[in-house]
C-alpha cells in the first residue's frame, strides 16, 4: 500500500508505516494525520502481528504543522479532529507498536513515539518537547505513557531535549540501532504467539484506563477549548 504522506509496506506479519514528508521534518500536517490514523486502523487486525513506525529522511518527527493552526472555524474544527483521532488512535492500537526513531523526535513527534509500546533510536536521533518555551504545554499523558513519573515531569517542565545515548540510559528508548534492528524485534513479537501477545497488548491497555488514558482524553479537550473556545 502507497500513500503520498504515509508509507506502508509488508514485511511479512511487520507493518512499516514511514512518514513520508522529508522536506518538512515529517511535521504533522493535517492531511499526515489523517493518512496516519487511517495506516494505524488499517493495521488493527489480527493479520498484523507488530507494527513499525518511522521517518523518511533526516527526522523522525518534527511535531506538529503549526502554519495549519488557525484559519476559520471548519479548520480549526480539522485541527483539533486530525489531532484527537491520531494520538487517540494510536494510543488505543490493539497491535504491538514500535517506534524508530531515525532522527529527531520532537513536541507532537516525541509524543507519537512515547505512545508506541517500545522504542529504539539511532546514534544521532534527538527527542524532547521543547514546545514548552513556546507556551505549549507538552502531552504529559504521552510521557507517562511510557516513562516514570519523575522523568515524565522533568521532560514536561522543562522542555529538555535528550541525546539518543542520554535517552538509553535513561529508559527512554530500550536499544540503539538501526532500522532493520526495529524490525527484526517488531519480527520477534509478531512471530509469537498471537493471540498470547495481542492478551498482553490488551492488558497494556486495560492498565492505561486507570492511568494515563483519562489524561490524553483531558488533554483532548483542552486541546478542543484552546482552540475553538
Amino acid at each position: 500500500m502507497h500513500s503520498e504522506l504515509v508509507l506502508v509496506e509488508r514485511r511479512g506479519d511487520v507493518a512499516l508505516l514511514t512518514l513520508n514528508r522529508p522536506d518538512k521534518r515529517n511535521a504533522l500536517s493535517l492531511d499526515l494525520r489523517r493518512q496516519l490514523a487511517d495506516a494505524l486502523e488499517a493495521c488493527a487486525g489480527e493479520e498484523t502481528g507488530a507494527i513499525v513506525l518511522t521517518g523518511a529522511g533526516s527526522a523522525f518527527c518534527a511535531g506538529m504543522d503549526v502554519t495549519q493552526f488557525g484559519g476559520d472555524r471548519a479548520n480549526r474544527v480539522r485541527v483539533v479532529e486530525t489531532s484527537t483521532r491520531l494520538f487517540g488512535t494510536l494510543a488505543r492500537s490493539p497491535t504491538p507498536t514500535l517506534a524508530f526513531l531515525n532522527g529527531p523526535a520532537i513536541a507532537g513527534g516525541f509524543a507519537l513515539a512515547l505512545l508506541c509500546d517500545l522504542r529504539l533510536a539511532a546514534a544521532e536521533a534527538r527527542m524532547g518537547f521543547p514546545e514548552l518555551g513556546r507556551y505549549i504545554p507538552p502531552s504529559y499523558a504521552a510521557a507517562r505513557a511510557a516513562l516514570p513519573s519523575a522523568l515524565a515531569r522533568e521532560l514536561c517542565m522543562t522542555g529538555r531535549v535528550l541525546r539518543a545515548d542520554e535517552a538509553l540510559v535513561r529508559g527512554v528508548v530500550s536499544s540503539l540501532g538501526t532500522l532493520e534492528d526495529a524490525l527484526a524485534l517488531a519480527g520477534e513479537i509478531a512471530s509469537a504467539p498471537r493471540p498470547a501477545v495481542r492478551e498482553v497488548k490488551r492488558r497494556v491497555l486495560l492498565e492505561a484506563e486507570s492511568t494515563w488514558g483519562p489524561m490524553l482524553e483531558e488533554e483532548g479537550r483542552a486541546l478542543h477549548a484552546a482552540v475553538l473556545g
